[in-house]
């Protein structure tokens, strides 16, 4: 049985776009090395931005620095491009839970659900004011529906279950930025 390829919604990005990444990494960073300021104006994240939007960035900007040094090299840039671009949607997942684990335990815990959920809930809301719920009320039934055993934490094989199964969850959890459109977006205000 071979594996069958869905369809993304995101446009397509091509061997050009992904050139022209490079040449912005090489001109933008340098020192060969992209740090957490210059990652969060790449995407947009200024002083006009909510303290969400600033501790979401953070969160991602940390998840794709692999060896834990504050800056972010060109190989974990690639890396982090190739997932967020093109990467499958069980990696997607993992890379998300990982952004989630802020204690990296391996496990998600009421707080740090609470704490992704009212970050992702406030974006959205910020990008569409007519986004509403309660941030404990969506906390208490994702637990409900991902957390099988019933200990108060979410393992990573729960949260992909969960995730997969439920399009309520994966809708709540999603890590939104948008990667394709915002690439693209970014190459054609440059030209």
């Amino acid at each position: 049985m071979g594996q069958t390829q869905t369809q993304s919604t995101d446009k397509e990005v091509t061997l050009e776009n992904i050139q022209e990444l490079y040449r912005k990494f090489a001109s933008e960073c340098p020192s060969g090395n992209l740090h957490l300021h210059e990652f969060k104006r790449i995407f947009g994240i200024d002083s006009n931005s909510t303290e969400e939007e600033a501790a979401f960035m953070e969160n991602v900007f940390r998840s794709f620095d692999a060896n834990k040094d504050g800056k972010i090299d060109f190989m974990e840039y690639v890396a982090a491009v190739h997932l967020v671009l093109r990467g499958k949607l069980e990696d997607k997942l993992k890379w998300s839970f990982k952004v989630y684990d802020r204690d990296g335990n391996g496990c998600l815990d009421r707080n740090e659900v609470r704490h992704i959920v009212r970050i992702i809930h406030k974006i959205k809301n910020h990008k569409n004011p007519g986004v509403s719920g309660d941030i404990d009320d969506i906390c208490d039934r994702i637990f409900q529906l991902v957390d099988k055993n019933q200990d108060s934490r979410i393992s990573l094989e729960e949260f992909i279950e969960g995730a997969e199964r439920d399009p309520w969850v994966m809708e709540q959890l999603k890590l939104d930025i948008g990667p394709c459109d915002w690439f693209i977006e970014h190459q054609e205000k440059k030209t």
